[in-house]
């Protein structure tokens, strides 16, 4: 009876450990500090880059100079291979229809993401473009659902791909360097303030960073001059 007493603790101290070690986890991957921040503004830099260097997204090239901002986010990971759902961090840019200049980075995360089978990886590439007003004004909100509050459309693929489509958010992603075909209808984007302020060093809203445009990180600096780089000029 004794032994089977002490197996029964045995079991509940595991089981408590291993809680202990999710929340620990969870708590750490919420709390990211600047050198999280900056690692996502470096790897953002990496998937643009990755994007308009890959001859399969045309249409996104051709078509870039019509966006108002971007979306960028480096890993969007499967449900289940993270705690809290499918989903990642990200960063937006936005640009000054007046002088095509991109504004300095504002996080976010994109939650309740739909991985189809078609998807070979754990996690998925996003690019995201941000394609009217009504996009740019749900992304001043603290959180907004696509498909429901602004809507969402996957960009075509392929070479000498024409499309014309009329969307709020205009998708691409890819898995594994290939084209991952990401149902991106009813994900969840909300702003990460804490980061923002941790990479700001004060308290900052995305309209702060975007609109008003009084913030500055000289870490953001390479993803300024790459997306300058390769981005042709806005058209309004």
């Amino acid at each position: 009876m004794k032994g089977k007493k002490l197996s029964i603790i045995s079991v509940l101290a595991a089981v408590l450990v291993v809680v202990g070690l999710l929340v620990v986890l969870s708590a750490t991957a919420a709390a990211a500090g600047p050198e999280d921040a900056q690692a996502i503004v470096d790897r953002a830099r990496v998937t643009f880059d990755d994007f308009m260097k890959d001859q399969h997204y045309t249409w996104l090239h051709d078509n870039l100079s019509k966006a108002k901002g971007l979306l960028i986010f480096p890993q969007v990971l499967k449900a289940g291979f993270i705690l809290g759902g499918s989903g990642g961090t990200g960063v937006l840019v936005l640009r000054d229809e007046k002088t095509c200049n991109w504004s300095e980075p504002a996080f976010y995360t994109l939650g309740s993401v739909t991985f189809g089978l078609q998807i070979g990886g754990e996690s998925a590439e996003v690019l995201m473009m941000v394609m009217s007003q009504k996009a740019v004004d749900s992304l001043l909100a603290s959180s907004f659902k696509l498909g429901g509050d602004a809507s969402v459309a996957l960009g075509p693929i392929g070479e000498g791909a024409k499309s014309n489509i009329t969307a709020d958010f205009i998708s691409f992603a890819k898995s594994k360097g290939i084209y991952a075909g990401l149902n991106l209808e009813g994900s969840v984007v909300s702003v990460r303030d804490s980061i923002n302020s941790y990479y700001y060093g004060r308290e900052v809203r995305p309209a702060d960073i975007i609109v008003k445009r009084d913030v500055d990180n000289s870490g953001s600096r390479d993803l300024l001059t790459t997306l300058k780089k390769l981005s042709p000029e806005c058209s309004s």
